[in-house]
């Protein structure tokens, strides 16, 4: 089947190379029954892939159902997909079917497959191998024929190494991999797509259509689109109902996107998920790191000055009254403590700079002790003595409540 009628025929519009690469694959592999593992970021419309497959295969007269296995509770998701025996469990009042046997025959779609519970993954793994199952309060080993689709947009492999997803189970899902690509990869897209919306809201509200202006078309292309075409399409509605000229212009779409600007820049990713600073935490860190800095600073200056280097001892007695412009006449009769002789410039404009004697530089050490708690433990010592002991008004020198400052003389053993 060609891709073009494939796309008229479920409604996707666009011809971005991501995009059609997995319209590709999920043609060709709609009349196998493997498993088929869709990924992708939350609005990109992973399910309608999922209806492409089953209604292209030889299962589309048998039934389809998509199941939200983050919408389940996990107390009772074992039931809905497997059934259950009447007195299984604390209201099992009758015996009930469950998805898979529902569907015999036909195409299940597991979304959000990530949220699945470990125990479940269990159960799922053995039908996948064997089409068998067992229903919750049964012993009695039940067969089915189902097709299962699953699809989710977090990263199994972390899950993965985690423990919280079978590595078996997401090879056996993983038999063809389809990646549905976001929105701000197919910006080729975006112009046709809001295009599309705003005609069947026009049509929809019966209203004459909206259509964007040369900026306001720019600042939408170049929008991240973080719920993707599911948040395309409710900025088209809304600028179809709310907008008061219908040449939509720059600053009346940014109306409908709140930090439109911000939007476009780089993400700040935090790689350590443990960090968990408070303001006041790294303001002690970074005023530490400034001191830090300022001692390796020192200590480059006293290396490059071959350690004869103390502004303290610069004695500026010899240098003439200088007018601004003339050369300084430095005094030939002055010497250092070592009998070095003054050079005397004639031709520089800066004064001559005479070292009296030879320095003994000490080079500051650096606190090395950058604990949080030392810190912490420090200020509330520093306020508490500064306030005599009144801990309410150490509590509030501190910026803090007075039962956390109590709560945190006890954990330091602070008390007298």
């Amino acid at each position: 089947m060609e891709l073009q009628s494939v796309k008229q025929r479920f409604g996707i519009i666009g011809n971005a190379p991501a995009l059609n690469r997995a319209l590709e694959v999920a043609v060709r592999v709609a009349p196998t029954s493997l498993s088929i593992l869709i990924t992708g970021e939350s609005g990109v419309g992973k399910e309608v892939f999922s209806q492409i497959i089953h209604n292209l295969s030889t299962r589309k007269h048998e039934n389809f159902i998509a199941v939200n296995c983050g919408a389940i509770p996990e107390g009772t998701i074992d039931s809905e997909l497997f059934g259950h025996e009447k007195g299984a469990f604390t209201g099992a009042h009758d015996k009930r079917k469950g998805y898979f046997e529902t569907v015999n025959g036909g195409t299940i779609f597991l979304d959000e497959i990530g949220e699945m519970p470990i125990g479940t993954q269990a159960r799922l793994l053995r039908l996948l191998e064997s089409g068998e199952f067992l229903k919750v309060g049964s012993s009695v080993v039940q067969k089915t024929d189902v097709r299962v689709l699953a699809a989710t947009n977090v990263d199994l492999p972390k899950l993965i190494k985690q423990g919280k997803f079978r590595e078996d189970l997401y090879y056996r899902l993983n038999t063809v991999p389809i990646f549905v690509p976001p929105l701000r990869e197919r910006k080729e897209d975006i112009a046709v797509l809001f295009r599309k919306f705003a005609s069947d809201f026009s049509e929809k509200y019966r209203m004459p259509p909206v259509q964007l202006a040369d900026d306001a078309r720019g600042i939408l292309i170049n929008y991240r689109f973080p719920g993707n075409i599911r948040e395309l399409k409710n900025i088209a509605e809304q600028v179809s109902v709310l907008s008061k000229d219908k040449i939509v212009t720059k600053e009346e779409l940014a109306k409908f996107i709140p930090n439109i600007d911000a939007s476009n820049l780089p993400m700040v990713v935090n790689t350590n998920e443990a960090s968990t600073f408070t303001d006041r935490e790294l303001l002690y860190k970074m005023i530490f790191d400034i001191k830090h800095d300022l001692n390796d600073l020192k200590s480059f200056v006293w290396k490059m000055s071959g350690g004869n280097y103390d502004a303290s001892k610069i004695d500026f007695s010899d240098v003439a009254n200088i007018e601004h412009g003339s050369a300084p006449i430095a005094n030939t009769n002055v010497y250092t403590a070592k009998q070095l002789p003054v050079i005397e410039s004639t031709t520089s404009t800066n004064p001559t700079i005479i070292i009296n004697e030879e320095p003994q530089y000490e080079e500051e050490s650096v606190e090395t002790s950058l604990s949080l708690a030392d810190m912490e433990k420090n200020m509330i010592l520093k306020a508490l003595e500064k306030h005599r002991g009144k801990r309410r008004d150490a509590a509030l020198d501190l910026g803090i409540s007075e039962r956390t400052l109590y709560r945190k003389i006890k954990e330091y053993e602070l008390e007298d």
